[in-house]
């Protein structure tokens, strides 16, 4: 397969009025500053360019010193490595002085700065991400770039084991950069370096893995190669556990939009157990953690069922475990024998995951029963937990007759005079 290169649309980023301000500031006879790296790599592709990236012969402080002149604000975002953001109206600019390395340790580099773009181009990682372009438009591609771009071919410059052996990340960002840009199988020679490497993925924080692993997973080309990762080994290595790989690919075939987290549940996720392993193998924030583990629960409830789902099966499903992860689940078991839900259900957890329909709550409150005679302790927990029990095996009714209804067994109930023959219902808990 080879792409066509757009390089209209490159053109025109570069002509877009706060980038040409930033670079006729920086402008001056013997220094020169071009448009680097992913900007580039995607105008050329056509796709969007949000982040843009320059560098520089200036040296920081002249970087500083000429945008200042032009009136526009300077930020030191990164001074020490040759980084300044350059902001006009909001937009952040990222100019960044050309640089050398002076030494590596899979970790961290030690650079200096230089005047020369073909050996900061060596520098990086992948040809693609090597390509610049002057404010005129040339485009300036020292390692073959644009080829392996047009062919959607993802390939570390120079020797792929060295480039690895001076970043471990690169191990990721190559399989991550494949995902987004890569067309067939990985380049073998990177794959080969990668697997190689895969000790290495030890030395990095499990926060940058969290990173790619999820930018990895929004990916197009995320199922097949999340498959070469469990073929190579890897995948076990930076989940903890095997994965799903049909689960992923049905999923990704079928969303409107691709969700990270949700295809983490559908690769990995079959308990709260996953989900607890993935919260600490990819140091996951709180709330990715709780999507993870509410979606575990309402997973286990759709699948354990054998019956055609009703509404009522819905409501009680969206209460027990929330609209998203209700929502989730049944995305994900689409295409899987169970669950089978009746179209009226369907319909129904559609409103629910668009927010059009509320999440049913209990219509029984402590306060109303405390008011209306009920003693606050054990008695009152009591009650509710009858009310509950109740109001999901009825479907999680929310008029005003199931209110009375309801709130007169759980009277009763704080009195220990109710009966309690409600059972929980058949597979939402």
């Amino acid at each position: 397969m080879s792409r066509t290169l757009d390089e209209a649309s490159l053109r025109a980023v570069l002509a877009r009025p706060r980038l040409a301000r930033v670079l006729a500031a920086l402008a001056g006879p013997g220094e020169e500053t071009r448009l680097v790296g992913g900007a580039v790599r995607d105008a050329l592709l056509g796709r969007p360019v949000a982040d843009i990236d320059l560098a520089t012969t200036l040296l920081p402080e002249e970087t500083v010193r000429r945008a200042s002149a032009a009136g526009l604000k300077c930020v030191p975002t990164g001074i020490a490595h040759g980084t300044v953001t350059v902001v006009i109206e909001g937009e952040p600019f990222e100019v960044t002085t050309l640089r050398e390395d002076v030494e590596t340790d899979g970790r961290h580099a030690v650079v200096r700065f230089g005047r020369d773009f073909a050996r900061d181009a060596g520098r990086r990682d992948f040809t693609i991400n090597a390509l610049s372009a002057g404010p005129d438009g040339r485009i300036h591609d020292t390692v073959e770039g644009l080829a392996d771009l047009a062919a959607g071919r993802v390939r570390f410059i120079g020797e792929a084991r060295q480039r690895i052996r001076e970043d471990y990340l690169r191990v990721l960002r190559f399989f991550r950069f494949h995902a987004r840009y890569g067309a067939g199988a990985p380049d073998p020679e990177g794959l080969a370096a990668a697997i190689e490497a895969r000790d290495g993925l030890a030395l990095l924080s499990r926060e940058r893995v969290r990173v790619e692993i999820l930018k990895l997973l929004a990916a197009p080309g995320a199922p097949g190669v999340t498959a070469v990762l469990s073929e190579t080994g890897l995948l076990q290595r930076l989940t903890g556990g095997v994965g799903d790989l049909g689960r992923l690919a049905r999923l990704a075939a079928s969303e409107t939009e691709p969700d990270a987290i949700r295809r983490l549940a559908a690769l990995a996720v079959r308990s709260e157990g996953d989900a607890e392993r993935l919260r600490e193998s990819l140091r996951l924030s709180k709330a990715e953690h709780a999507r993870l583990a509410a979606y575990a629960g309402a997973e286990a409830a759709l699948h354990g069922t054998r019956d055609t789902l009703s509404p009522a099966d819905v409501r009680r499903l969206v209460a027990v475990h929330g609209a998203e992860a209700a929502a989730d689940a049944a995305l994900v078991l689409a295409g899987e024998p169970r669950p089978v839900l009746a179209p009226e259900a369907a319909a129904l957890l559609a409103r629910f995951a668009a927010g059009a329909e509320p999440v049913p709550a209990l219509p029984v409150t402590g306060a109303a029963l405390v008011a209306a005679g009920a003693r606050p302790g054990r008695g009152l927990g009591r009650g509710l937990a009858a009310a509950r029990r109740a109001w999901l095996a009825e479907g999680c009714p929310t008029d005003a007759a199931a209110r009375e209804r309801l709130h007169a067994l759980a009277l009763a109930a704080t009195a220990g005079t109710g009966e309690d023959a409600a059972r929980s219902p058949r597979c939402m808990n």
